[in-house]
């Protein structure tokens, strides 16, 4: 049995999740860092394989104290940390309820939080691809210049979210939703970075306290 502190640091479930996030993760590492520790003549990424193995798909998060405790040599502690783990995700997630952004109206309605803020905020909706939200991010604070809202910058969380398509938006601290030069120049770069990756730009949206304004319902997409 190779023991885990025997593994490269970069294979470590631990480390790898420090370094890298729980998103480059398999099941069976994630696993392994709740665990901690294997048993019975296994480490606890082989443990982690052979459990995800017995409890297969969404098995294992319905899998009661009974069915784990005696399993490849779970016992009690570690029988209730999964328990515990999976009944918890499900009280956070029950109430979870995914946005769907079908028109400028519903970014809008969604940016109140920053439609006038003395300053310029860049916000980037993740979508998956029924156009239900993964994740909202804010870019950058500031002037919009293609210093501040780099292609890497609008991209890289899109990859990492595994978004199929995204939306941009802004506010104008003016009050006046009418796109810049500078808007105009940023939208067509990251759209065209866009098409590249396979991520979809479906819009970008410019807010102000009281309005916005739309790229894609002007056609400037």
């Amino acid at each position: 049995m190779a023991k885990i502190k025997d593994l490269p640091r970069v294979d470590r479930p631990r480390e790898k999740l420090e370094k890298y996030g729980p998103e480059k993760l398999s099941n069976s590492e994630l696993l392994a860092v709740l665990l901690r520790t294997g048993g019975k003549g296994l480490n606890v990424v082989e443990m982690s394989r052979k459990i995800l193995g017995k409890f297969s798909g969404s098995g294992l998060a319905k899998a009661n104290f009974k069915e784990l405790k005696n399993t490849f040599g779970l016992g009690t502690a570690k029988a209730c940390e999964i328990v515990a783990c999976f009944e918890l995700g499900r009280r956070f997630l029950q109430n979870k309820k995914s946005r769907i952004y079908l028109t400028p109206k519903d970014v809008w309605n969604e940016l109140k939080d920053i439609r006038d803020n003395k300053k310029e905020h860049f916000v980037i909706f993740f979508l998956d691809a029924r156009n239900q939200e993964i994740k909202r991010e804010i870019i950058s604070v500031g002037s919009l210049n293609a210093n501040l809202v780099h292609p890497r910058e609008v991209f890289e969380p899109a990859v990492r979210h595994l978004a199929a398509q995204i939306i941009l938006a802004h506010n104008h601290p003016s009050g006046d939703p009418m796109p810049s030069k500078e808007d105009s120049e940023i939208t067509k770069q990251l759209v065209e970075a866009g098409k590249i990756l396979g991520i979809e730009i479906k819009d970008h949206v410019i807010v102000s306290k009281t309005n916005f304004f739309s790229f894609a319902d002007h056609k400037l997409l």
